[in-house]
């Protein structure tokens, strides 16, 4: 009975510990990622191209950045600000180009 309580105690800080890296590990991934958003000042979509994982997957590792360090997070909101405004010209020039070659 004792050796019992004794490998479930085991078993149960293991899974505490393994619990631990993990977040570790996510929150070390996050800050990746804000640094590079930070230096690059790039979209959702290159930075998911760049770590090669979905934009889903980078709009929410951004979301827990508010929790992991929320002055970067706010530094972030704001190039995400300005690339939603940049959006719609970008837009609209890549959609100029494409007529553009098409009536050549």
């Amino acid at each position: 009975d004792k050796l019992w309580n004794m490998e479930y105690t085991i078993s149960i800080k293991e899974k505490r510990r393994k619990i631990h890296m993990k977040k570790l590990e996510m929150e070390q991934r996050i800050l990746e990622v804000a640094n590079y958003m930070l230096e690059t000042e790039g979209t959702i979509r290159q930075t998911a191209n760049y770590f090669k994982m979905s934009k889903s997957t980078v709009h929410k590792d951004l979301h827990r950045l508010k929790n992991v360090n929320y002055t970067k997070y706010n530094e972030i909101k704001k190039i995400l600000d300005t690339n939603w405004e940049q959006k719609y010209i970008r837009g609209g020039l890549a959609t100029k180009q494409k007529y553009a070659t098409m009536v050549q």
